[in-house]
């Protein structure tokens, strides 16, 4: 707003009588407050509001505030947001009687204007005396579910007895039509999104926000321990790929003392073991033979007390001679360290943070399968040359707690991030180190401040599919290989053995499978580094792959880092265009609607934001080939964008300049401005969204 037009309203105000009075009048006669942004009456409030500050007298009182009061309700039910806090303000609503208030709530919800009597509410603080089911059921039913929160925000008890209703309407005997049946001619009504999945999932929502005790949800908890149940089900004898011990640790935590989930996995068993596999796991549980199956009930007689719940579902015997198909560990199994006293960790420390160092470092957690809250580590891999060491994080943070020393562990562990002296690998680091900062605060800013970090996870964008020696048909049954796993195959010849990833890390003592398969995510690490720095050339690296891998900080860290010279700064013309020569001319610029691209699989997000601006674009399918790119490029004329290895082969199947390579750690939108900028693509407001339904 120009100074002159603000003096001009301020000159105004003080010509009136009563500017309270005025400014009703004013809004009441005309429209232009009503729309969004900063109108001529947005300004003119605004400025009363501030001047009214300045002149206290002004304020009015009684009964003509009363009387203003009860005009001014009758506008907010139309006004923009923005507009809301201002007038309240003027006209003091929140000093007008309380009954009259929940009175004009009570009839803008009768009247179908269910948004606007709940921002009324909250902005007067009405919730307390309303009725939380009533208010918030028209909300979810228009896809409202943020309003609903921001509703219950400030009040823990609404919270409760809103979880508890969402909670109740979970249950599988419930008819949720019994809910909707009063609002069916409602307008943006939306019953789609009003199904169980959906508040199952606004109910996780909310108990996380809140820090509600999920106990408070007994049917949503129980559908989600029940979709783990069967998950677990799922891997152990469809997919194959959980071993026998890591299903039950999951089973028993999953299971615990709930009868209701112990009925369904006895159900489970049957169809997947028979009577006696279901009859062992009923023992194990204690489960009651009266709500057992008959023929399991049976069985359960017959059982011997001594017998193993470990004899239940016995693998198949073919399952050992499948190890040599995987990663070995290199080292002795006495050169693997557990550690869970600060002595030991100490030692570990002192070979660790040695200047030259090159250490492999992972971490693990118990997986939530869907449950409230954030991950926390279970245990830290570091590995050396001819060492492992797991570190029991949450026992050692118990120990140096109990004797005052919190800040040691972190203290460590924060050094040798940030040694520039130490080269650290990784594979996808970014969520480990969520993960570390969620379990230990003190470690929150350690992403900003690491150095010589080496994120293997580049590597694996670039990897083009399995090599040949390792096809499908010579893995069986096998899931295809994918993550770390598939970068071992693709460099060190064969996977790793991934049956132990979803395990208990958190249950005390860890099986002998855990530790190996631990100790084999950090160390392969080390052997990655090793063979592709020993001939970066045959894995489609650059020659200076040493230098780049482990060069100088952005001053921006970022989790995943540039792994070579295609990956670095910003990639220039040349690189699409093969060697250079002399500087190419500048391109002519161009309009979204004249640039059509493929992009390759990796790079999804990338096509969808370009989209977005109007760009013509083609995405590959997850299982598609990388080559099928250059093949499309060619029949439809359109430009490739692709990142890493792929970028080598795609470059000689197409035209000069028309395969662009994508830094794979940069976001969508950076990606997209530097795919803009290299091709002078320019954008226009017109341009945003025009390829949108």
């Amino acid at each position: 707003v120009s100074r002159q037009l603000k003096e001009e309203i301020r000159r105004g105000f003080a010509r009136l009588e009563d500017p309270l009075a005025g400014l009703l009048a004013m809004l009441e006669s005309s429209s232009d407050w009503k729309g969004k942004g900063h109108s001529l009456g947005y300004c003119i409030t605004k400025e009363l509001q501030l001047w009214i500050k300045e002149h206290p007298a002004v304020s009015q009182s009684g009964t003509k505030l009363k009387k203003l009061q009860a005009r001014v309700l009758g506008l907010l039910s139309q006004c923009p947001a923005n507009l809301l806090d201002p007038l309240i303000s003027i006209y003091q609503l929140h000093t007008a009687d309380r009954n009259y208030l929940l009175e004009h709530v009570s009839h803008l919800y009768l009247q179908g204007n269910y948004k606007e009597a709940a921002i009324l509410s909250i902005k007067l603080k009405l919730q307390p005396d309303q009725d939380v089911e009533k208010m918030c059921t028209p909300l979810l039913l228009q896809d409202k579910a943020n309003l609903v929160e921001d509703y219950v925000g400030e009040y823990p008890e609404l919270q409760s007895k809103l979880l508890q209703t969402l909670d109740t309407w979970c249950d599988p005997s419930f008819n949720i039509k019994d809910i909707t049946r009063p609002y069916q001619g409602m307008s943006r009504y939306q019953p789609e999104k009003f199904n169980r999945r959906v508040l199952s999932k606004l109910v996780f929502r909310l108990l996380e926000r809140f820090s509600v005790d999920p106990a408070l949800c007994p049917n949503v908890i129980n559908q989600r321990h029940l979709r783990t149940l069967n998950y677990l089900f799922y891997k152990r004898f469809v997919e194959k790929t959980m071993t026998e011990e890591n299903w039950a640790d999951h089973i028993q935590s999953t299971v615990g003392e709930n009868r209701w989930l112990q009925g369904h996995l006895v159900q489970s068993l049957l169809r997947h073991c028979g009577t006696r596999g279901a009859a062992r796991w009923a023992q194990c549980f204690r489960v009651p033979p009266e709500m057992l199956p008959r023929a399991v009930a049976e069985e359960l007689q017959k059982l011997h007390i001594q017998d193993r719940v470990k004899e239940v579902t016995k693998a198949d015997s073919s399952e050992d001679s499948k190890k040599k198909d995987y990663y070995q560990l290199p080292i002795p199994r006495e050169n693997i360290h557990f550690l869970q006293t600060w002595e030991e960790t100490l030692q570990c420390w002192e070979k660790v943070l040695q200047p030259g160092q090159v250490v492999g470092m992972d971490m693990e957690w118990k997986p939530s399968f869907g449950m409230v809250g954030k991950p926390r580590v279970a245990l830290l891999q570091l590995a050396l040359k001819d060492e492992v060491f797991l570190l029991d994080l949450p026992r050692l943070l118990e120990q140096t707690e109990a004797e005052g020393k919190r800040e040691k562990l972190p203290h460590f562990i924060q050094r040798l991030y940030s040694d520039a002296a130490i080269t650290k690998l990784g594979y996808g680091m970014s969520g480990d180190l969520s993960s570390l900062a969620v379990t230990c605060s003190a470690l929150k800013d350690t992403e900003k401040q690491m150095q010589s970090v080496v994120d293997l996870l580049a590597v694996d964008k670039q990897v083009d599919g399995l090599s040949p020696e390792h096809s499908h048909e010579e893995r069986g049954v096998r899931q295809p290989e994918k993550g770390l796993s598939l970068l071992v195959q693709h460099v060190l010849g064969k996977p790793l053995d991934k049956t132990e990833q979803l395990s208990n890390w958190e249950k005390r003592p860890l099986r002998e499978e855990q530790i190996l398969y631990a100790a084999s995510d950090a160390y392969c690490l080390l052997e990655i580094y090793e063979r592709l720095c020993k001939d970066p050339e045959s894995f489609g690296q650059g020659s200076d792959l040493t230098e780049s891998l482990v060069g100088k900080q952005s001053k921006k860290p970022r989790a995943k880092k540039q792994l070579n010279k295609q990956e670095a700064p910003s990639p220039s013309a040349q690189e699409c265009q093969g060697p250079k020569t002399e500087p190419s001319c500048p391109r002519a610029p161009i309009s979204p609607q004249e640039f059509s691209v493929v992009c390759d699989n990796m790079l999804q997000g990338l096509g969808r934001y370009l989209r977005c601006l109007g760009v013509d674009v083609r995405l590959l399918d997850n299982q598609d080939d990388h080559r099928k790119a250059a093949e499309i490029a060619r029949q439809e004329g359109r430009v490739i964008l692709t990142s890493g290895l792929p970028y080598q082969t795609l470059r000689s199947q197409v035209a000069e300049g028309r395969c662009f390579s994508v830094n794979c750690s940069e976001k969508a939108k950076e990606q997209a401005l530097q795919v803009l900028k290299h091709f002078n693509v320019q954008v226009s407001l017109s341009d945003i969204f025009s390829r949108c339904q």
